[in-house]
């Protein structure tokens, strides 16, 4: 084996093996240039070859990571290069091989040049975080008043409930995280890649507003604490609402500042807000099992007692109900997400998400475990505080309620129902239990400021990544990062102001309640998004986690909406309204994104489905739609052929772009062509696949894609082809080759339909290409100086399909009013020349014209006919009683328009004496498209006829929008050039589009049921 030259890097040389065969060698290539590996100590990546070929590389990772960027994007070599080259010794360039430079390429996950970003590991960035968000000032002064009205059992009943609904929503969250590389953009990540755009861009919004708006609670909650700790010892700046609001606005400046300062510095930050809250765990524990003293004897604490413990297992409701508790328990569980949401600055996301939230939810739900059952062990319900209630020597009269065992009597206030001590009417309890009453204060502002600090920093990064799409207008602004980490500081200062605004206006708790509609939101659509992907069965959904269920997922989706409900009903209908209303604005615009989501893969299995269903279905003549195969060539260089045949096939019909490229044409495609093409008809809108096939000659490509194009029952019945205008000035190959081309679709007992515009259909001179001359531009046989307001074209210049440019308007996209469509039955084809134009008219520009129906009769049963013909289209329930019956289509055309047929066959016919000695019929066999003169004069009436129809047509529908004619089906013995002089004598001196039209001879309409 030779050795390859590459400017990839050197060969290292391979060593005999066995005496003949060699290893193969391994390609050095280097990731950047010399300085920046220098600069970043990197190491050079092998690139070892197969033992096929020296470039028939082995599997490379790089190969299939698509977040490359700054630096050389490799591929794996094309298969024409692997082709083309052999053993060794030909020279590769770095094209071949597929390195592509893309220095301004900007992928998901790509990362600034410069400083490597802090990452954090399972622990740091996921089970902290987590637990931090988890754990509120709910855990400290909501909590044991919770277990006081619903008792220990129903406590630990509602906290079962809630890790049920956030441990399945673990489940799911686990399973997408670890179906792929998830980069920043946390839970709108994860529903938008897995649901799409249109169900993701919403919630994604709302989830950045939530994080703004959770982030302004937790401060409020602080700077009621820090208020209240304040008035203990009289200091009061204004008064006791606007103190908040001061409080709360320096606070949330302070939290704003460390979290622009970097994640380094809020990852440090809440380092000493989890040891805040450890230290004062600890301090709670330890208070527990230190003997009171009569102050907290007076408060109702009374140490571990086995009836304080039993008299608070059962509920007590003071009028409170067990959903109501539910509810305002549950946001002390809504922190799950919060790795998720900086997915973005983890090591590997796939790993730490599902380790880290789990390990959080074990942590945080022991935590809630223990303290009902410490609290409700050691204190009563209610005390009055006085320690004048203390019961001296053994007389317990009049003592009603369980502190009389204990020697206090506590009966006046729980009568009263005025105790300000206990577990049920002080929020206090946890510092009153604790060793050491202020510390429990330093948890409390470490829970409130860390989860407002976590909500702060998570909810701009979800923001940045929804602006980076581009789904939603005007918000592009905010989607810059900046330093190492990419830190969205625009975001920030987004987020900053809107929690501020929230702060100031201070009434927080009907937004409460949407906050935690917005949470249950997003976890249900996680469960679902979860629950479809696993339904569909996508190739793609393969996660690595496999501990999940889509029955448990879907469970965790129908609890949350349930749960939703449950606790506020009207903001469940506010959350969902304002989702449906983002949801039907991302529909109608239609974001040109493809993040391979399950929506698209299920959108597949339907179809595959109904196809193979579709397939074991007799065709019935009700069901029978027009499925078309058009020869467009390319669509946008006939834009009035696509344009007609998407008027009456749109949403109703299949309809397919045929395009034959010749063998000349090749070289002038470009590699993206059919993307552009199929953009530029997305553009257009039009509903149509797009078919090439590469033949020697359009009748060849066109006899192929008829066989080959569809599936099952969705496959062409009706072939449209474009009007060869430029037929006299063609060669005789190409008229033979196009009437061919009709002969094999009544051959194959296709439809045919066949589009003739004055203008002509072919536009490619305007774009400056080139097409092949399947079709060329019209000029119309009389007042060939006129021109037709058909087309209004673009710019030369502009290529049809780039955004901003105008493409070109035809006929059929215009407002044609109370014009008519005249149609021309001349024979019973099934009725395809009536469905056509009825299809038309139910579209929006084409449903003011009238139908005229012109058939051929005799003058004597005119009447007869015209009411036969009324009757049967009744019967066909088609709305047309406008018919008129020819009655002189058997006279003589003419001299004049006769003269002009017998001119433009002139130079396609044989005459014999021409021949110089050959037989007329061997030249017959030599020139199949002349027309010998026994030919000639054995067509002499169809011709006649066809003229005088010509005559007709141009009386009647000079003001027409739009003519249809039967098209005749020409004989075996019919030459090319002949037919083509039929066709085109029997269509011109029209203003309008005409359409020659002929079904397969089989109904296609019918006026009965079944």
């Amino acid at each position: 084996m030779g050795q390859l030259t590459s400017k990839l890097g050197g060969l290292v040389p391979s060593e005999p093996r066995n005496g003949n065969f060699q290893v193969p060698p391994t390609i050095v290539v280097p990731d950047m240039d010399s300085s920046a590996s220098e600069r970043q100590n990197s190491k050079t990546q092998l690139r070892r070859s197969s033992v096929y070929s020296t470039i028939d590389l082995v599997p490379q990772p790089h190969h299939y990571d698509i977040a490359l960027t700054n630096h050389q994007i490799k591929s794996r070599p094309s298969l024409e290069v692997l082709r083309s080259s052999y053993g060794g010794d030909m020279a590769v360039t770095d094209k071949e091989l597929g390195d592509v430079s893309a220095p301004d390429i900007e992928q998901e996950g790509s990362e600034p040049q410069g400083k490597q970003p802090i990452r954090f590991g399972w622990v740091t960035g996921v089970t902290i975080r987590s637990m931090l968000n988890i754990w509120g000032v709910i855990l400290f002064i909501r909590l044991t008043w919770i277990t006081s009205r619903a008792g220990i059992l129903l406590t630990w009943l509602i906290l079962a409930m809630s890790v049920v609904v956030t441990s399945v929503t673990a489940l799911s969250i686990s399973a997408i995280a670890t179906n792929g590389k998830v980069v920043s953009g946390g839970t709108y990540f994860v529903i938008s890649r897995s649901l799409g755009p249109e169900i993701g861009a919403p919630i994604g919004l709302m989830y950045s507003f939530g994080n703004a708006l959770a982030s302004a609670l937790n401060t409020m909650g602080f700077s009621e604490v820090v208020r209240d700790l304040l008035k203990d010892f009289g200091i009061v700046m204004v008064d006791s609402a606007n103190d908040a609001r001061i409080i709360g606005v320096i606070t949330e400046t302070v939290l704003l500042c460390i979290a622009i300062a970097g994640m380094e510095w809020e990852s440090k930050a809440q380092y000493l807000f989890f040891l805040a809250l450890m230290l004062s765990f600890v301090n709670y524990l330890v208070g527990t099992v230190i003997p009171p003293t009569i102050e907290k004897q007076a408060q109702g604490i009374f140490g571990y007692s086995g009836d304080i413990f039993v008299a608070n297992l059962t509920p007590d409701w003071r009028g409170t109900n067990f959903f109501q508790l539910f509810a305002i328990f549950f946001p002390a569980c809504t922190g799950i997400l919060s790795g998720v949401n900086i997915c973005g600055d983890l090591k590997d996301p796939a790993t730490a998400i599902p380790k880290g939230t789990f390990m959080a939810i074990f942590w945080t739900t022991l935590s809630y475990v223990v303290i009902p059952v410490t609290a409700g062990a050691c204190m009563l319900r209610d005390a009055s505080g006085n320690i004048s209630d203390m019961m001296t020597g053994n007389n317990t009269a009049g003592c009603v309620g369980l502190g009389c065992a204990h020697g206090w009597n506590f009966t006046t206030c729980t009568e009263l129902q005025n105790c300000k001590y206990g577990l049920s009417p002080s929020s206090k309890t946890m510092g009153q239990l604790s060793a050491y009453y202020y510390i429990i204060h330093a948890g409390i502002y470490a829970a409130s400021l860390s989860s407002a600090l976590g909500f702060l920093v998570s909810g701009p990064k979800i923001f940045q990544c929804l602006c980076r799409d581009n789904i939603y207008p005007y918000i592009g602004f905010f989607a810059k990062g900046y330093g190492k980490n990419d830190e969205p500081l625009r975001a920030y200062l987004l987020c900053y102001v809107i929690a501020q605004i929230l702060i100031l206006i201070g009434q927080l708790n009907t937004t409460a309640a949407l906050l935690s509609n917005f949470f249950l939101c997003s976890y249900a659509l996680i469960n679902f998004s979860c629950f479809y992907a696993s339904t569909v069965n996508s190739p793609g959904w393969r996660p690595l986690f496999r501990y999940y269920s889509k029955w448990t997922a879907l469970f965790g989706a129908v609890i949350s909406v349930v749960l939703m409900f449950l606790f506020t009903w009207w903001a469940a209908l506010i959350t969902f309204s304002i989702i449906f209303s983002l949801l039907v604005y991302v529909s109608f615009n239609k974001p040109t994104v493809n993040w391979g989501s399950s929506v698209q893969a299920s959108t597949y299995n339907m179809a595959l489905s109904s196809s193979v269903w579709l397939s074991g279905v007799e065709d019935h003549v009700k069901n029978f739609r027009p499925q078309c195969l058009v020869m467009t060539g390319p669509p946008n260089q006939r834009p009035a052929l696509v344009d007609f045949v998407g008027s009456f096939t749109k949403k109703t019909c299949l309809m397919i772009c045929g395009d034959v490229i010749m063998e000349r044409d090749k070289q002038t495609r470009a590699a993206n062509d059919t993307d552009m093409l199929l953009k530029w008809m997305n553009q257009r809108k039009v509903n149509s696949f797009y078919s090439s096939f590469p033949a020697d000659s359009v009748r060849v490509g066109a006899k192929h894609l008829l066989q080959a194009s569809g599936l099952g029952k969705l496959k062409p019945n009706t072939m449209v082809l474009g009007f060869k205008t430029n037929w006299r000035e063609s060669s005789p190959e190409s008229i033979e080759d196009y009437i061919n081309t009709i002969y094999d679709t009544f051959d194959a007992n296709y439809c045919l339909c066949i589009l003739r515009m004055m203008d002509g259909l072919d536009v490619s001179e305007q774009l400056d290409s080139e097409v092949n001359q399947a079709f060329e531009f019209d000029e119309s046989v009389e007042d060939e100086d006129q021109k037709s307001p058909e087309t209004e074209s673009a710019p030369a210049d502009a290529l049809p399909g780039e955004e901003g440019v105008t493409q070109d308007k035809t006929v059929f996209q215009s407002d044609q009013g109370k014009k008519s469509i005249d149609i021309y039955w001349i024979a019973d084809d099934g009725g395809l020349t009536l469905l056509v134009p009825y299809l038309l008219t139910r579209r929006k520009r084409w449903r003011r014209t009238r139908i005229r129906v012109f058939i051929v009769g005799d003058e004597q049963n005119m009447e007869e006919s015209r009411k036969e013909m009324i009757t049967l289209l009744n019967n066909f329930r088609l709305d047309c009683s406008n018919v008129t019956v020819i009655t002189d289509s058997e006279r003589c055309p003419t001299p004049k328009n006769l003269s002009r047929f017998v001119d433009s066959v002139a130079p396609f016919r044989l005459h014999g004496e021409q021949q110089e000695g050959d037989s007329v019929s061997g030249a017959k066999q030599s020139t199949p498209w002349k027309i010998s003169d026994k030919e000639f004069e054995a067509f002499r009436f169809q011709s006649e006829s066809i003229v005088r129809l010509n005559e007709i047509i141009r009386r009647n529908s000079q003001h027409a929008a739009l003519v249809l004619v039967s098209l005749p089906v020409p004989h075996r013995d019919c030459s090319s050039a002949l037919y083509m002089a039929w066709m085109d004598t029997l269509t011109c001196g029209l203003h309008c589009p005409v359409v020659l039209i002929r079904g397969n001879q089989q109904n296609v309409l019918t006026f009965y049921c079944q």
